[in-house]
């Protein structure tokens, strides 16, 4: 039998991802595909280094946590594809979360308004929602 959880653990549970990375994390924007776990020494070009806003997610509901506020860089760092995304802790030196990053409608953990980065250009983050299984 598969566990099932209520929609109050599955909201505790995407909240303590956010209280455990903290307030103001940095996001990076990098070229290729991500390394396979957050322990994997980082890979790719960043692109794009962002720091969140201090609440950077909103409450747990239904058992998902969507982004909180404005996610966008005035001016990218480099040129290149985005492939993935890294949230580090505002250390900006321990990561905690990786995944994939697409175009809006594309798929990804993580939807951008554009993939094709340029040095200078600005890119907003359309969507980033985290959920929890076992409903």
């Amino acid at each position: 039998m598969t566990i099932t959880y209520s929609a109050a653990v599955r909201n505790a549970k995407l909240d303590a991802v956010e209280s455990t990375i903290g307030t103001s994390p940095i996001l990076k924007i990098r070229t290729g595909a991500p390394p396979a776990t957050v322990a994997t020494a980082s890979s790719g070009t960043v692109l794009a280094t962002v720091t969140l806003p201090s609440d950077w997610m909103a409450a747990a509901s239904a058992g998902a946590k969507a982004k909180s506020g404005t996610w966008e860089d005035t001016s990218a760092d480099n040129t290149g594809t985005a492939g993935h995304f890294e949230i580090l802790a505002s250390d900006g030196t321990t990561v905690h979360m990786r995944g994939t990053v697409t175009a809006t409608g594309g798929g990804g953990d993580m939807e951008v308004n554009n993939t094709s980065f340029a040095s200078g250009q600005d890119f907003v983050v359309n969507t980033f929602t985290l959920t929890s299984g076992n409903a």
